[in-house]
């Protein structure tokens, strides 16, 4: 099993690929931030609506920070958003620059709002994200329709995407090294040591995933799962599966899978069994998240998640799909369900 998702399981094994080519352009992959909240008009911090075409999150930050004179880490940021695509999200900026706004420039980047606020954006401030994603020229439109319906029905399973793993596939293995105390080829910065970390802990996610899914228990409540309320994001353990499975099957709740950290709420029984196994294979315990500090807390996440507003329509001889995801879902497990292109 690979770190990038195109040797996963899928959900829709059963349905043929319905072939195609995906982000020709970056038009093919248009990405929407849904805000958790919209800014004020007041404060000390100024939102800008950004859009940009080919540039990632982090080119955009460090060209707003040399044209306004602040620091990286003066600029925040909800979620980080892809190169290759047509991507809108928001920024903030302290507002005692803004006078140096009209400063920024970057070719494929347009400042469409801004705005103030009273607190700098964080990581996590925002619902989620909506795409509007082109495949060009599928052979299967049967294919295609019937996977997306059911994972319109039964959900998507919440892989962590190839992104998550860098270019050379080897940000996991880095993290492990992190935590074990062991030097790094080359010494991080603060924002590769947290992608290190996060990307270990997202490999291990994705493996109890694959267990998941290979066991057909994605929506199934076991004895001794953490469960995840869908509406408000709390977590209970299950110790009556009769009673919830009829639960997850309603989505009222989603088995949420192990993001490992001394804060991550425990699982019981054989189902903890199961994770502990997943530390040992890797060569890892509970202890040595603990030297990850606070990037290493622990959580639960789904192991699924529901397509919002979900819409499939035929171009000639493309398909055009649109969607809402929740924050931390990859439209790419999307594409790679539609394509099987394992």
């Amino acid at each position: 099993m690979t770190d990038a998702g195109f040797g996963f399981p899928r959900l829709t094994a059963d349905v043929p690929g319905c072939g195609g080519a995906f982000k020709l352009t970056p038009d093919d992959f248009e990405v929407e931030e849904l805000p958790a909240y919209l800014p004020s008009g007041e404060g000390t911090h100024l939102y800008l609506w950004v859009e940009k075409r080919g540039r990632d999150t982090r080119e955009v930050v460090r060209a707003l920070a040399a044209a306004m004179g602040v620091r990286e880490d003066d600029i925040g940021v909800a979620g980080m958003k892809d190169r290759q695509a047509v991507t809108r999200q928001w920024l903030s900026v302290p507002a005692s620059a803004e006078a140096r706004l009209p400063e920024f420039s970057l070719d494929g980047v347009s400042v469409l709002e801004s705005k103030r606020h009273g607190n700098k954006l964080r990581t996590g401030h925002l619902k989620g994200n909506r795409f509007r994603l082109r495949l060009r020229g599928i052979r299967d439109v049967g294919a295609a329709r019937e996977t997306f319906s059911r994972l319109s029905a039964q959900g998507v399973p919440n892989y962590f995407g190839e992104q998550r793993f860098g270019r050379a596939g080897d940000n996991a293995d880095l993290g492990r090294m992190l935590l074990l105390g062991q030097r790094l080829p080359k010494r991080p910065d603060r924002f590769q040591r947290k992608l290190y970390l996060s990307a270990f802990q997202s490999r291990l996610f994705n493996q109890a995933l694959v267990q998941r899914l290979e066991a057909g228990t994605l929506a199934t409540a076991l004895l001794g799962d953490v469960l995840r309320k869908e509406e408000t994001g709390g977590l209970f353990v299950c110790e009556a599966p009769e009673v919830d499975t009829p639960r997850v099957a309603a989505f009222e709740v989603s088995p949420a899978g192990p993001m490992f950290g001394p804060k991550m709420t425990a699982s019981k029984g054989e189902v903890a069994e199961v994770e502990a196994k997943l530390l040992v294979d890797a060569g890892v315990t509970p202890s040595d998240f603990v030297r990850g500090g606070d990037e290493t807390e622990g959580a639960r996440r789904p192991y699924r998640v529901r397509l919002g507003a979900p819409d499939l329509t035929v171009d000639g001889e493309d398909a055009v799909l649109t969607f809402e995801l929740p924050r931390g879902a990859y439209a790419t497990e999307v594409l790679h369900e539609l394509l099987k292109d394992g």
